[in-house]
């Protein structure tokens, strides 16, 4: 049936557009933060939002998952859950036969809300799910639906009693780290008024799982990507890699994720062709979650941020 689906470069352009208009008018603005979760579900990213409780990062992914029909499960994060209450869990009858219960992460939108309130085992178990598509229970493997996108959330831990870290490979496989702080007075108040419905998510669905994969694995091939843009990404990347103040660098996922969070950014711009702007609205989101700082410049108040603009300034921009 996939091969049935006609995919033009416009088709894909109006779709994602589409979708973003639809969330847009439910979800009272933040619209970079809508973008950029479009740009990881259809370039096959995962989602870090950090923001305080009640900033609407549930219902951004509820929205999601209705536009595209998609199927949404939610876990919530706590220190005592373990990897089968995510992955899922065998049992046995009695005659000996084997019986695999789904746990919550075969779904197309999975919403993971605090995972810094995880222990690092039950974060573990999202690894082979996030890169590989698939999950591992008692030797056995299953493949996930397509597509699955994990959004998970965090409150920023210097405000989070007892909150855990989150392993460092598992924030490699977020594509992008993004914040959800609170909205202006005049959007809270925009909020306000549609506070009587608003809760129910009432979006239409415009389009299907099915498609939403067909088109993302089409896009390398319909948006172009100069040599010249290859390069500024590999250079950004390293300026941070390699700063004075930087213990460890993004690693060469970060690039990756770079190369296709920009293709989806042209397409929302309406072009088949990356620009440097499109890097540019890319790079934090997609790098200042995957390094950590030496201590003493943390103590002076550096952060990934401020080095990730640092960048972003310094790094010529190619003409």
């Amino acid at each position: 049936m996939s091969e049935s689906i006609k995919v033009e470069v416009d088709s894909v352009i109006q779709e994602i557009r589409d979708l973003i208009s639809a969330i847009s008018k439910v979800y009272v603005g933040k619209r970079d933060l809508v973008e950029l979760c479009l740009a990881a579900l259809y370039s096959g990213g995962h989602v870090l939002i950090e923001g305080y409780p009640g900033t609407g990062k549930t219902f951004l992914a509820k929205a999601l998952a209705k536009t595209i029909g998609g199927k949404y499960n939610r876990v919530q994060g706590h220190p005592d859950i373990l990897p089968s209450d995510i992955l899922g869990f065998h049992y046995y009858r009695l005659g000996g036969e084997r019986i695999f219960i789904e746990g919550p992460v075969f779904t197309n939108i999975l919403l993971f809300d605090e995972l810094n309130r995880t222990p690092t085992r039950s974060q573990a178990a999202l690894l082979e799910a996030m890169q590989e598509y698939q999950v591992s229970v008692d030797g056995i493997t299953y493949p996930l639906r397509k597509p699955f996108i994990v959004i998970a959330t965090q409150v920023p831990v210097k405000y989070a009693k007892g909150a855990f870290e989150v392993m460092e490979t598992l924030l490699d496989r977020f594509a992008i780290s993004v914040q959800s702080y609170y909205n202006p007075p005049e959007e809270e108040l925009e909020v306000l008024k549609r506070s009587d419905y608003i809760l129910t998510v009432p979006v239409d669905q415009l389009t299907t799982p099915e498609r939403v994969q067909v088109y993302s694995s089409r896009i390398p091939e319909l948006v172009h990507v100069n040599d010249y843009i290859l390069d500024y990404i590999v250079r950004l990347v390293n300026y941070v890699r390699y700063h004075r103040a930087v213990e460890y660098g993004p690693s060469h996922r970060a690039t990756v994720h770079m190369l296709s969070i920009s293709r989806v950014l042209a397409l929302i711009d309406g072009r088949d062709y990356v620009i440097p702007n499109d890097v540019k609205k890319a790079f934090i989101p997609v790098v200042a979650h995957r390094f950590r700082l030496k201590e003493e410049y943390e103590l002076e108040g550096a952060t990934p941020v401020a080095i990730a603009e640092e960048a972003l300034k310094n790094v010529p921009v190619p003409k």
